[in-house]
């Protein structure tokens, strides 16, 4: 009996544990309300049968407010895609331009190379597109490091090959009308100022530095202008560096490759300093935004900024590798042009040379037979000496690069009377 009461006070105990004494006559507090559920709103054939809506699958929200892709895979990045009217508008305007004016140019008769409009319509424009309309565009606005990717496509790789396309050579042939023009403009004084290596290469230095340093970074993500505007800003710079040294087109001044290779020695020390900079930032670049953005997957918003300043450096350097390849390509195409053009000349005045001693020595054979009468000893010394007296008139042969104006003033003569 006792056993069973005192088994009864346990489990009346165990019971009421955790719950706060009531007087009586006071009423059991309601339970809290349950939230109403999210409703999703339908998205096309992915809603239910039976009405109930489902939720979008290109965005992620409900999360801490996150409003915006879902987290980037490897799979999702072939399949995103998104559509920018304003580059898409780019994107035709230039490929039918380029287009229109190679197709004009085969109907003339001109032609134009393939391997040029695959360089310029192929890979610079199709380089664009994969920069504001693929994974590219649809994550830069979330992740740093996707749109330090697309600031290295839009500032280096679109632009060179841009250049590599040849779209002023192109211009000025399919355009006679103003081809002159762009031609006169491109040799003006203020045209070789603007271009000066020094000039070109600051800019496309500071130009990132300016839009990642400064507010405008984060405005590019409030105001679909301002995108826009620092899209051509990146490019700008990065397409005239690339043409007045790949030289493949008309240029205000040709500069020597060795002015070339100083040149992109520079350019790839200034995206190691952008890289580092962005690294040892010890705040958040567009801080503000990225906070307000709630993102909910993927690297944390330093660990972001770290990736993106890593990928600012190796990735410019590395886009720098067929930069260095065109430009030794480049390099040895114009060796050999100006091999064949001094290996004419020296041809033709060989030929010159030699039609000038057969001659001579036609004379000296004439003026031989000539001459009948004489002592022997006369009559032998004659025609010897015709042929020595004409080839005397003929100039002393002497190495060709000492007579080519670039290198002739290395090998001018010392004056020992001087020293």
């Amino acid at each position: 009996m006792v056993l069973s009461e005192t088994f009864f006070a346990l489990e009346v105990a165990f019971r009421a544990r955790g719950r706060r004494f009531r007087p009586p006559g006071r009423a059991r507090p309601a339970a809290p309300a349950r939230p109403a559920p999210v409703a999703w709103p339908p998205r096309g054939r992915r809603a239910g049968r039976a009405g109930r809506p489902a939720r979008p699958r290109d965005s992620v929200t409900g999360m801490g407010g996150y409003h915006g892709p879902p987290q980037l895979t490897v799979a999702r990045a072939f399949t995103e895609w998104t559509v920018d009217p304003w580059a898409l508008a780019f994107v035709l305007l230039l490929g039918g331009l380029y287009l229109a004016g190679a197709r004009r140019l085969r109907r003339s008769g001109a032609g134009w190379p393939l391997g040029r409009t695959v360089a310029f319509c192929g890979l610079g424009l199709g380089f664009a597109v994969i920069a504001t309309m693929s994974w590219v565009g649809v994550y830069a606005s979330v992740l740093f490091y996707v749109r330090a990717v697309q600031t290295v496509l839009l500032l280096l790789l679109i632009p060179m090959f841009f250049a590599l396309g040849k779209p002023i050579s192109l211009a000025i042939a399919a355009l006679p009308a103003i081809g002159p023009r762009i031609e006169a403009a491109i040799r003006s004084r203020a045209a070789r100022v603007a271009t000066f290596p020094a000039i070109t290469t600051m800019v496309l230095i500071l130009m990132p530095f300016f839009v990642y340093f400064s507010p405008w970074y984060a405005a590019g993500f409030h105001s679909v202008a301002v995108r826009e505007l620092t899209h051509l800003a990146l490019m700008a710079p990065g397409f005239v560096f690339f043409w007045t040294l790949l030289r493949v087109d008309p240029v205000p001044k040709a500069y020597p490759y060795l002015v070339s290779l100083w040149v992109t020695g520079a350019e790839v020390v200034g995206d190691a300093v952008l890289g580092l900079a962005v690294i040892a930032d010890q705040s958040l670049i567009a801080g503000g935004y990225y906070h307000a953005l709630a993102r909910p997957w993927g690297p944390s918003l330093t660990t972001d900024q770290v990736l993106g300043g890593g990928t600012l450096w190796i990735l410019g350097d590395f886009v720098g590798l067929p930069f260095l390849a065109a430009q030794l390509i480049q390099m040895i195409r114009e060796d050999e042009s100006e091999a064949k053009v001094i290996d004419a000349e020296l041809d033709a005045r060989d030929a010159q040379r030699a039609a000038t001693q057969a001659a001579a020595a036609q004379a000296g054979a004439v003026q031989a037979g000539a001459v009948q009468a004489g002592s022997a000893q006369a009559g032998a010394a004659q025609p010897a000496a015709a042929p020595n007296a004409a080839a005397a008139d003929l100039p002393d042969e002497q190495p060709w690069w000492e007579s080519d104006p670039r290198f002739a003033s290395r090998f001018q003569a010392v004056d020992d009377s001087s020293d």
